[in-house]
């Protein structure tokens, strides 16, 4: 869906109307000056930041030593068995 132009002080007139357009109705803005466009009002994108990352997996679970062993292992083994193959291009046809 294209952003709507409207002006800066048409925005600045009726900020809570269009601020609640783009939290409720997920619509973006672009706020221009004149016929040039200086702004864009729109919804923050859903998700994480980078910098969450270091407590997102401080909270995750830990393995015990068995399950860890195991991992290991697991690891070990398919590196020996794939040690030998060759990489093939996927999008090769």
């Amino acid at each position: 869906m294209r952003p709507k132009t409207v002006s800066v002080t048409e925005a600045v007139r009726h900020f809570s109307d269009y601020l609640n357009r783009v939290a409720y109705r997920h619509e973006t803005f672009l706020l221009a000056r004149g016929r040039k466009a200086m702004a864009e009002l729109r919804p923050v994108p859903v998700g994480r930041r980078l910098g969450d990352l270091p407590a997102l997996l401080a909270s995750l679970p830990r393995l015990s030593p068995r399950e860890a062993g195991a991992f290991a292992t697991d690891l070990t083994r398919a590196r020996v068995s794939l040690k030998g193959e060759r990489l093939k291009d996927p999008w090769a046809s």
